[in-house]
């Protein structure tokens, strides 16, 4: 056998192991790429020993398991028919992706690996999402790299962002896709217009119930999708009507609730909101009006049942907790050369103490179960905020007290980070009445495997092409 053969052959097992890999990689962490199972005995019950057996051997068991068995499927079923407890709720989070852009001068290095970065946090949606059929998505803000980037450059992230690396049916994002190929930016003046009217009115909608859908589709186990706003996308202080615009336009709004299943003895609900324009001051204080407007609603606003709130900045904490310690900064000489943001806030780590208190008591304040949803911090990090008998919200790792919320830091998706996706799932118990929450993080790879796979799966093909032709 030639050396050339020999190197192809070589290229060849390389290659197919590898995609074998980036295509299965949950199935090698079974326990934290899948859903909590509450019923997972009894569906287990339902199956042959011999499939007892398979299942049970790590790696193969799984993809015998998704392929062939289903005991996701058959959890459900039993939950359902057995009038246990209502559907789980099964939420797939990706946090801070961050994708960056090119310019006249970016070089062609930078831009094939931006494109490649692009279908390598794409991989990780479909590959997820094709595994385990959520409820809901959610992406926890910092979508882009940089709030500012011109309109133009904002549309072509968007159109990136929904064709590449989270694509959805053409029914969800036909119509926003037609808008950015038509048109240059949103018209800004016109959103101020309505915004500062709709403020000055008091007649913002923030409410809706049983939303599955955000169009009129309706498509059939299609999750309900939603973006957050992140400091990357619209800014801290620094945020303009031209910032706020385009984002709500294109990737929808940044304070809202969804109430679920009201009438019932398990109701539910999603509380966005955008933690950017919480503390200031900013240079468009009506945003911050805003917001506050939101979390004053929602505390007059009766509930009784379970909160999931998704928001980008995570809350006060004590330094150790996690690995962001309390850090904020105002925009100064030293750091831009625009003297009108002098004193706004530029950023920081979690929200400001008092901020964090009035919301925790203003959306978690029934004696129902909930959980926080944030990003911002890329490491990621699990704490639990303790409702002391004063009334006082504290940060810990642990629970010390019998109010208490868990907040999850979503571990970012990006590949430096090892390309990870949340997974939250929420369960009704039916004996306690309540809602009960339990989240892993399923990591995938650095995105150098990634490109490896691609390049040696292209040489590959190569390779073996010329051996054909040429008969090595």
């Amino acid at each position: 056998m030639s050396g050339f053969r020999k190197l192809t052959s070589f290229l060849t097992a390389v290659a197919i192991i590898l995609n074998f890999y980036i295509y299965t990689y949950p199935s090698f962490n079974s326990d934290k790429c899948s859903w909590y199972l509450p019923n997972k005995e009894e569906a287990e019950a339902t199956l042959s020993p011999f499939q007892k057996k398979l299942i049970a051997v790590p790696y193969i068991g799984d993809l015998f398991d998704q392929y062939f068995v289903g005991t996701s499927g058959i959890d459900k079923e039993l939950t359902l028919k057995n009038g246990k407890s209502p559907q789980d709720i099964r939420m797939l989070l990706f946090g801070d992706p961050q994708i960056k852009g090119n310019w006249p001068s970016t070089p062609y290095i930078t831009r094939l690996d931006t494109f490649g970065n692009d279908y390598y946090l794409g991989h990780i949606y479909n590959t997820m999402k094709r595994r385990l059929k959520p409820t809901h998505i959610s992406v926890m803000g910092d979508l882009f790299s940089s709030q500012w980037i011109l309109d133009r450059e904002f549309f072509n992230r968007s159109k990136r962002y929904m064709t590449r690396l989270f694509p959805r049916p053409k029914e969800h994002t036909g119509d926003l896709l037609e808008f950015i190929t038509e048109n240059d930016g949103c018209n800004w003046s016109e959103f101020m217009n309505w915004f500062q009217a709709t403020l000055d009115s008091d007649s913002f909608q923030f409410g809706y119930e049983d939303v599955n859908d955000w169009t009129s589709a309706n498509l059939i186990d299609e999750p309900l999708f939603i973006n957050i706003s992140g400091n990357h996308d619209i800014g801290n202080g620094d945020a303009t009507y031209q910032h706020m615009a385009r984002f709500i336009k294109i990737m929808g709004k940044d304070n809202f609730f969804i109430e679920y299943a009201l009438r019932t003895d398990h109701p539910w609900r999603i509380v966005v909101l955008n933690s950017l324009a919480v503390d200031g001051p900013f240079i468009e204080q009506k945003f911050i009006d805003y917001t506050w407007s939101f979390v004053n609603k929602l505390k007059e606003r009766p509930f009784n049942g379970s909160t999931i709130l998704l928001t980008h900045v995570p809350f006060y904490k004590e330094e150790g907790i996690c690995a962001d310690a309390p850090f904020v900064e105002y925009f100064n000489e030293s750091n831009s050369k625009i003297d009108y943001m002098f004193g706004k806030i530029k950023s920081e780590n979690h929200l400001q103490y008092q901020s964090s208190q009035d919301i925790l008591n203003a959306i978690f304040q029934n004696d129902k179960s909930g959980i926080i949803l944030t990003g911002h911090d890329h490491e990621g990090c699990e704490s639990i905020y303790n409702k002391l008998d004063n009334g006082t919200w504290v940060a810990s790792k642990k629970i010390e007290s019998n109010k208490y919320v868990k907040e999850i830091v979503v571990r970012s998706m990006m590949g430096e980070f090892g390309g990870n996706s949340g997974l939250m799932t929420a369960h009704f118990n039916k004996e306690a009445q309540d809602w009960e929450f339990h989240y892993t993080l399923c990591p995938f790879t650095v995105q150098h495997v990634w490109w490896v796979t691609k390049v040696t799966t292209i040489l590959s093909i190569l390779f073996n092409s010329i051996c054909f032709l040429f008969n090595y």
